[in-house]
């Protein structure tokens, strides 16, 4: 596993430079919560003074003139009054735009990874995309809620507290500029090691998150071939990496955190009272300057203790930002299309001399060449490996290719916009997939253009119906998670509803009937010859006796297109489809 490193000075500049770009259209909701938090620090440094002109002034020289000490009680309660109303609004307004800002990062994200290549995808678990849509985005909303309220806070704070221990006593307040080279030093030191444990964090979580996802998505498979020791022993050997990288930081914590800041603190209270110790011997101290002092050193050293305790949420903030940058700059995009206003009327597919590889090192795909005129059937056969699925992979254009084109109706398909090419091909994969929704929706896909006739006609012309009309509430019959309560059989008529309601001029059927029992294939057979009828048609087959009437039935073999004809012409060859054949009919040669 590659050994986490440090993020630079430089590097966590950029990424809260990143964050902070997230402000610009909540400018002046800042600045207004920017307003309230100067107010709150000034009613913080009001207060201590008020008490030290009521000790000074009155107290100790027995001055108990009534309309003053009213004047001071009243000012006094009054700012600690609109302390809170004002630290409330400025809370909530922090929140407010803390909740925004990560509302649009998470769009942002989810946008990005709808934009993402399938190459990505096939390289990431899924549940290291979800943890950074999901975790990591809100690690960056405590950035914008307690950090960067705190830090400002602490920042004015700070001026205004010295701004009056200068005015109280210069000397003395000069003696304590000597704490911020030390509380820079700490902050310094936590940042440079705190860095590496939460991006260890971050990424073990991350791994945990994609160990459940993977659990879950494949419970049957586990449970079917008592894997569960397995996955329980892998689940807990990530559970104790990340726990060690939370001890790590609880130790880091406990270290660099409030028992050195406290150690400081005290180290100041020393000073103040040797100072005021040793003055004491040459003139009188006035007991509210003392009050003021201690107070003020207090008041100092409580946003320092926020600061520092909110230093673990920036760290965390500042790594999970890194991970979710990483995410929004991936250049593995799917592949872009041009602006070309041309429109797929035919529906002439041709494939010339298209080489393609996934990892960029092995071929799947060598130098293939092939035409498909409109409205006829091409057929697809071969092992597994052969390179079927590459083919449509490329077709539908869900990877990039460097050698070679693939054009429609004359055209490159890489000149086409993308919502033409989605909305002329349409596709039936192997293993249906189903929506959360229902029935009608899963059909539809939010697709405006269709009318609920459309749905209806999409499903007779499947021979859908048959089972919808059946269930409690036809059309309207919720569908589940993955369609996880329907029969495979019937995803597929639901996928075969879908793709035809539409009315795509090129059909790509990924051995569309192998999840339907035969009883079904036969059954719909005659509805697939009526899909194909006018539409040119690619389709990946594996029982070779759903493919016969295919107009041209390519043969592939590692790659390449060793065999190409009709059924009967392919027998006659006596090559490796007729070899297939006798195989699947159980015939011993």
């Amino acid at each position: 596993m590659k050994k986490q490193t440090a993020f630079s000075s430089k590097e966590q500049r950029q990424i809260v430079v990143r964050l902070f770009s997230y402000l610009k259209p909540h400018k002046k909701a800042v600045s207004f919560a920017l307003f309230l938090l100067l107010l709150t620090v000034i009613g913080d440094v009001l207060g201590p003074y008020i008490i030290k002109v009521f000790l000074d002034d009155h107290l100790a020289v027995g001055n108990f003139d009534l309309q003053p000490i009213i004047l001071l009680a009243v000012s006094y309660f009054v700012i600690q009054v609109l302390n809170v109303i004002i630290s409330y609004l400025q809370l909530v307004k922090f929140q407010e735009i803390a909740l925004k800002i990560i509302q649009q990062l998470r769009i942002d994200v989810f946008k990005k990874i709808h934009q993402l290549g399938m190459r990505y995808f096939d390289d990431t678990p899924a549940g290291t995309i979800v943890s950074r849509a999901t975790n990591d985005t809100e690690a960056i909303k405590d950035l914008f809620v307690s950090v960067l309220s705190t830090f400002v806070q602490a920042a004015f704070l700070i001026v205004g507290i010295y701004v009056a221990m200068f005015l109280l006593n210069p000397m003395l307040a000069l003696f304590t500029l000597i704490l911020l080279p030390l509380i820079f030093l700490v902050v310094y030191l936590y940042r440079k090691y705190s860095s590496v444990v939460y991006m260890t964090m971050r990424e073990k979580l991350s791994q945990l998150n994609a160990k459940l996802a993977e659990s879950l998505s494949g419970m049957g498979i586990i449970q079917a071939f008592r894997q569960e020791k397995r996955f329980n022993e892998e689940f807990d050997e990530i559970n104790h990496e990340h726990y060690i990288a939370m001890m790590n930081n609880t130790k880091l914590n406990s270290i660099l955190l409030r028992p050195v800041i406290d150690l400081i603190y005290f180290t100041a209270i020393v000073i103040l009272l040797t100072y005021f110790g040793i003055t004491s011997f040459e003139t009188a101290i006035e007991v509210g300057t003392v009050y003021a002092f201690i107070t003020y050193i207090n008041r100092f050293f409580e946003p320092v203790n926020n600061v520092m305790e909110r230093l673990a949420i920036y760290q965390q903030a500042i790594v999970a930002g890194s991970r979710v940058f990483t995410l929004l700059d991936e250049e593995e995009n799917e592949p872009k299309q041009g602006e070309s206003n041309e429109l797929i009327t035919e529906g002439l597919i041709e494939f010339k001399n298209v080489t393609f590889s996934y990892d960029g090192k092995t071929n799947v795909l060598k130098n293939i060449s092939f035409t498909v005129k409109p409205g006829e059937t091409v057929a697809l056969v071969g092992h597994t490996g052969s390179g079927k699925s590459s083919i449509i992979n490329l077709l539908m254009r869900f990877y990039e290719f460097k050698q070679g084109d693939i054009f429609i109706d004359g055209v490159s398909i890489k000149s086409y916009r993308k919502d033409e090419l989605r909305r002329k091909i349409g596709l039936v994969l192997q293993d249906p997939f189903l929506f959360y929704g229902t029935i009608e929706s899963n059909i539809k896909l939010f697709n405006d253009e269709l009318t609920d006739q459309d749905v209806v006609d999409a499903a007779k012309f499947v021979q859908a119906d048959t089972f919808i009309e059946q269930l409690p509430n036809a059309y309207n019959q919720r569908v589940t998670e993955r369609g996880s309560t329907f029969s495979s059989g019937q995803r597929q008529l639901v996928a075969f509803a879908r793709t035809i309601a539409t009315n795509p001029k090129i059909l790509v059927l990924d051995e569309a009937t192998a999840s339907i029992d035969t009883e079904t294939e036969v059954a719909i057979q005659s509805s697939l010859e009526k899909m194909r009828k006018g539409r040119t048609t690619i389709a990946i087959a594996h029982r070779l006796s759903t493919i016969q009437d295919a107009e041209q039935i390519l043969v592939l073999h590692q790659g390449e297109i060793i065999e190409k004809g009709t059924h009967q012409e392919l027998l006659a060859q006596q090559g490796l489809y007729h070899k297939m054949y006798l195989l699947q009919n159980g015939i011993v040669q």
